[in-house]
């Protein structure tokens, strides 16, 4: 293998986080930001790119850090290795509720496609870059832009769902309708595109939307069920004005606080 062959533990329910284990001159490769604790003897490096056996010399590092901006990621990642005697751990916490889902390269052909922000950690030695969309209605209106992440090698990878996670495997001309936002990843042999939802009233009245991701097998496909967009839209939606957080939303003093503080739109 040319990953590292690294072993892990998930814990937790809503709010989870993946403990790896490394064996003396291992390494895991992690998003910056997603650190949660590590073991003694553990030692932590900021790179550019991915730290892959694939990148070659000084231009090759700046050429894979700098893909990672496209896909609004940081420029660095994080290489923590075991550089002590016997097993060590490192763990990496989710960044909001939801599933870590284990992803064996070696079992999905070498390579998985993901959105722009599910990328969690990998063994070091896993290459994680830029997929581009070919397609121009899945680019503009496919709710991932033309650009998504991607994971290739043979070792393992973690990616992050929110909320309940579904996975779908889909036989040869199998095709299934998700919501845009809702796509966590799925394997290279699967046709992504989108479809216009059928119907005026759908269109104008329905609230999903005016597109679908159409997702044709054969492969596998990670579903959420809850996007961070669609979390922040209603966390978004359901917070106070600016002066008004110090009163209890739905309170009789809520309404009276209004008209005290000049605020009598009704």
């Amino acid at each position: 293998m040319n990953a590292h062959e690294i072993d892990y533990r998930i814990f937790g329910e809503e709010m989870q986080y993946v403990e790896i284990e490394l064996d003396p001159q291992e390494g895991v490769v992690a998003e910056s930001g997603s650190f949660m604790m590590m073991d003694s003897n553990v030692e932590m490096n900021t790179i550019f790119g991915d730290g892959s056996n694939q990148e070659k010399g000084i231009l090759g590092k700046i050429f894979s850090a700098g893909k990672r901006l496209l896909t609004g990621e940081n420029l660095f990642m994080t290489v923590f290795t075991n550089v002590g005697q016997g097993k060590k751990q490192v763990s990496f916490a989710s960044p909001y509720p939801g599933k870590i889902v284990p992803i064996d390269l070696s079992e999905f052909g070498g390579k998985f496609i993901c959105q722009k922000d599910a990328f969690l950690c990998a063994a070091k030695g896993v290459s994680i870059g830029i997929e581009f969309s070919r397609r121009l209605g899945r680019g503009l209106f496919g709710g991932e832009g033309f650009i998504m992440q991607k994971m290739e090698g043979d070792g393992m990878g973690f990616i992050h769902a929110g909320g309940t996670m579904s996975k779908k495997v889909l036989q040869a001309g199998e095709v299934l309708k998700v919501d845009t936002g809702c796509i966590v990843g799925f394997t290279k042999d699967v046709d992504y595109d989108i479809e216009f939802v059928k119907g005026i009233k759908n269109t104008i009245f329905g609230g999903e939307g005016l597109f679908f991701a159409r997702l044709e097998g054969p492969g596998t496909v990670f579903i959420q069920s809850l996007p961070f967009s669609r979390l922040a839209g209603r966390v978004l939606a359901m917070a106070p004005q600016t002066g008004k957080g110090d009163r209890g939303e739905g309170s009789i003093l809520g309404g009276i606080g209004d008209i005290l503080d000049g605020d009598n739109r009704f």
